[in-house]
């Protein structure tokens, strides 16, 4: 069997649309040519150069074109490195479906006399071509996306029925709000599912998405996560090489601040695109209204709890993304040597893992376990393509349970033991938490037949350089079928009162 063969294959790509600002500083240019790199896993279906606060008058697709031309390139040497059926489409495919936005600013593009932009028509085109979702990525102003909708409303041979069906497709993950169509869109179409960091206007520094590079440009969380892989010596040694790489600037204030709109859609196994509160190397979002209405699909910033590189403990928006930058630039820099040659065994390829003999995807495993089981997931069948040795680690990833910001006060900690002391982390055994820890409500003390969802993340990583990280994320509901564990309400309210005042004294330590 060929190398290429066994090499980690993705059956279903998500449909990609992006909107770029490019130019009006460095960091969209870096982050296209990341997402020309992972290409290959998504099915990129339009490319549009927009307007911004930055740059409220001009757009630069021919910057597009110069990345373009750098990766056509070394293309011929990327699809030697990946599945055969995840290969990666040529420049002119690309080329193609490069347009332009109008050339204003925010709401200006949205007077009737304009005639629509050639981004929005394709945007229009695309959103009507499929009824699978189309992800929107902005990485500057959203006025093509605006447009689009108010020209979609205005259509006399869509019924409103048509129109929710349409913006139903639509998944846009937007840099925070670069213009002023932002607010308008999610204010007059609420039901369109939207993932945005919500701050104060220009207020970068509070955004999920800086988590990405700007712990030392905004100083937040210092001493947690590691500046190292994103310094300009890094960059310069590991990123800017070959034909791609060379295209790839300097950074101005941080690097590929709209990277993690595509990394959060990365088919490595850790997320899941219709789940922004699940978690990924793009970040961790929770929905704004939790009431169960479906025309209110809003996610915005929470915090995960991590120990930082200085052994410490941080709570913030920024970690649900930095806590895997060790893994997504190691990715980054393992693909980038891709592009320098076609012979396969001159470069590290991602493991393939599979969980108790099932599917080797970026899929979740989904399990049902009463409350106080022990399971067992057996990892043993996962590879290095490479055939080199891998290294296993469990997460019980608790910030995805909880809701609310001290995390043991609801979600017990979940322990993983070896079945085989010889093999750590291949196969483990856990126990799920007693009934009265993940399936009693906490202040009624009602027993529930479905408890908690437990959310238990498989790191497997190979010794390669750089080294290559692919997951596979288990999700156990735990059922309490017997309803034990109940308890009257003035004992649970205690208990609950108890236990929080014990924890913040732990968190007061801290």
């Amino acid at each position: 069997m060929s190398l290429q063969s066994r090499l980690r294959v993705c059956p279903t790509k998500p449909r990609v649309f992006i909107i770029s600002d490019i130019s009006n500083e460095p960091d969209d240019a870096e982050s296209f040519v990341r997402y020309l790199l992972y290409s290959n896993e998504f099915d990129t279906r339009g490319l549009v150069a927009c307007t911004s606060t930055w740059m409220k008058k001009a757009v630069h697709p021919e910057d597009m074109v110069k990345i373009i031309k750098a990766y056509d390139q070394v293309v011929h040497n990327l699809n030697q490195h990946v599945h055969p059926n995840n290969s990666f489409s040529p420049g002119q495919h690309f080329l193609d479906i490069l347009k332009t936005g109008p050339v204003l600013y925010g709401k200006q593009a949205l007077n009737p006399d304009l005639t629509l932009s050639e981004g929005a028509k394709l945007l229009i085109d695309r959103l009507n071509e499929s009824d699978e979702p189309l992800w929107v990525l902005c990485w500057g102003g959203t006025n093509v996306v605006a447009q689009a909708l108010i020209h979609l409303s205005k259509d006399q041979q869509f019924s409103a029925e048509d129109h929710r069906r349409i913006r139903s497709r639509l998944r846009v993950y937007a840099i925070s709000d670069q213009d002023d169509t932002g607010i308008w869109i999610r204010h007059h179409y609420p039901d369109i599912f939207y993932i945005v960091s919500l701050h104060g206007w220009n207020q970068y520094g509070n955004a999920t998405w800086t988590g990405i590079s700007g712990d030392k440009f905004y100083g937040f969380d210092k001493g947690g996560p590691n500046f190292t892989q994103v310094s300009t010596k890094w960059i310069r040694e590991n990123i800017q090489i070959g034909p791609l790489g060379k295209a790839y600037p300097d950074y101005m204030f941080i690097p590929e601040g709209d990277t993690p709109t595509f990394l959060y859609l990365i088919q490595n196994g850790l997320g899941s695109r219709e789940h922004p509160e699940w978690g990924s190397w793009g970040g961790r979002y929770l929905p704004v209204d939790v009431s169960g209405d479906s025309l209110f699909k809003h996610y915005h910033d929470t915090a995960d709890r991590v120990v930082g590189a200085n052994g410490k403990i941080f709570r913030s928006n920024h970690a649900t993304i930095w806590r895997w930058r060790t893994a997504f630039q190691n990715d980054f820099a393992a693909r980038i040597q891709w592009t320098l040659s076609d012979d396969t065994s001159k470069a590290n390829h991602a493991p393939v893992v599979s969980i108790n003999g099932g599917s080797a995807g970026p899929e979740p495993l989904f399990l049902e376990a009463q409350a106080g089981s022990s399971i067992e997931l057996d990892a043993s069948n996962s590879y290095d393509p490479d055939g080199g040795e891998l290294i296993f680690e469990w997460l019980h990833y608790k910030d995805v349970t909880a809701t609310q910001w001290i995390l043991d006060l609801e979600v017990a900690t979940i322990e993983f033991e070896d079945v085989d002391k010889t093999k750590p982390g291949r196969h483990v055994r856990c126990k799920m938490p007693e009934p009265e820890r993940c399936a009693v409500d906490h202040f009624t003390g009602q027993p529930q037949s479905k408890g908690q969802i437990m959310h238990l993340i498989l790191a497997v990583t190979d010794k390669g350089t750089p080294p290559m990280t692919t997951y596979k994320r288990v999700v156990v509901q735990t059922l309490n079928t017997a309803l034990k564990g109940a308890r009257p309400a003035h004992e649970s309210v205690a208990a609950a009162q108890s236990a929080l005042r014990e924890l913040a004294g732990n968190w007061l330590q801290e």
